[in-house]
């Protein structure tokens, strides 16, 4: 009885088994895990690389200067009498500035002119009177001493007239010293002496400084390395700055790029010994007056200009093998290429070698793409991305 129960059982987990087996072949996917499936290839937008004009060039650093400083002074002593203008006011050609006190000048004037006067008297009575000896000696009516006397009186009186003419312009130019005008259009600084003040007086006060800040320069240094690029490359010639209107950029603080175009107009005719650099000056329009002296400025210089392909900054990736660019081959998977930048223009990088114009570079979804990995691609719908 034990033996036949030990026989049904086995009987069972048998039967049991061949109904596993059974599910297991019928039925693998309902008793078998599936395999989980893989992600999606990851979208990424492709563009042809486009080909444009692309200007290289040397970026140097500068200060701007006025192209006029000059410090009005007092010529004359005497008393401030009038501050004609507000301090910082941009003021014109021969505008009146400052005035000193002007009696005493104008006394000295009129004393002048009244010296004139009378040495003009003499010198007519002098000249009448050697004439009329001059005639009375040929009548023997006078002596040879007597036209010789007068002959001197003459002379002496004209000489004397010269010198009262002289005394005469030196008032009349005192005088004019009194009135201080601007000597070019340009911005004064503040007035530095009040009215009331006495001034001139055993020296030459200084009362204000005015500044020529239209047009305005930028001097800047380019050194020997810059200067061998700018002969070999530019065919450029320090001495010939000025005929050949060489075109110069500038940007300043707070300004994107370099809105501000000039020329080169002076070139140093030697290099600093102890920098070897060459000093160079552009001169800019500056007719608003926003460029003001002692600013420091980006100063650029175009080189050469090239052909080149262009694509977006960001789409420039930079390790330490250099700088690189993303592409898609025909297969749709993500290659790494090797290349060389140009200068950067507008938001967008020049890329001089690596590139054939035939590449699907991959401008957006960078992060998501990995070399030697599928990704699927979207053309940039920009007209100004297409293919050059």
């Amino acid at each position: 009885m034990q033996r036949n129960g030990m026989v049904a059982r086995r009987s069972s987990t048998a039967a049991l088994c061949v109904i596993c087996l059974a599910c297991f072949l019928l039925f693998p996917a309902g008793c078998r895990k599936r395999p989980p499936e893989p992600p999606p290839a990851p979208h990424v937008t492709v563009a042809l690389p486009a080909m444009r004009e692309v200007t290289h060039y040397l970026d140097l650093t500068g200060n701007t200067q006025a192209v006029q400083t000059v410090q009005l002074r007092a010529r004359v002593a005497g008393y401030l009498r009038k501050v004609l203008f507000q301090d910082g006011q941009v003021v014109k050609k021969d505008q009146r500035l400052f005035v000193i006190q002007q009696d005493t000048y104008k006394a000295n004037l009129r004393q002048a002119e009244a010296a004139i006067a009378q040495q003009k008297a003499q010198f007519d009575f002098a000249a009448a009177q050697y004439e009329r000896y001059s005639r009375l000696v040929l009548q023997k009516a006078a002596s040879q001493s007597d036209v010789d006397n007068w002959r001197f009186q003459r002379d002496s009186a004209r000489a004397n007239l010269l010198s009262a003419q002289a005394k005469r312009e030196l008032a009349a130019l005192d005088l004019a010293y009194t009135e201080i005008s601007a000597p070019f259009n340009g911005r004064i600084d503040r007035s530095l002496k009040d009215p009331g003040n006495l001034v001139g007086s055993g020296e030459n006060t200084v009362l204000a400084e005015i500044n020529q800040i239209d047009p305005i320069y930028v001097y800047f240094t380019v050194s020997d390395t810059d200067l061998a690029r700018l002969v070999k490359e530019a065919r450029w010639i320090p001495g010939q700055v000025r005929n050949r209107q060489w075109p110069v950029e500038a940007g300043l603080p707070a300004e994107n790029g370099h809105p501000h175009k000039g020329k080169l107009d002076f070139a140093s005719i030697s290099l600093t010994a102890t920098t070897g650099t060459l000093l160079l000056r552009g001169v800019f329009p500056n007719p608003e007056g926003k460029i003001l002296p002692g600013l420091y400025a980006r100063i650029r210089i175009p080189v050469r200009t090239v052909n080149a392909y262009l694509v977006p900054e960001e789409a420039v990736g930079r390790d330490q093998r250099g700088s690189y660019l993303l592409t898609v081959n025909d297969q749709h998977i993500v290659e790494r290429l090797a290349v060389k930048t140009g200068p950067l223009v507008g938001k967008e990088r020049a890329i001089i070698e690596g590139l054939s114009g035939k590449e699907q570079v991959i401008i957006k979804g960078m992060q998501r793409a990995v070399p030697g990995r599928k990704v699927t691609t979207e053309a940039l719908k920009s007209d100004k991305k297409g293919a050059s």
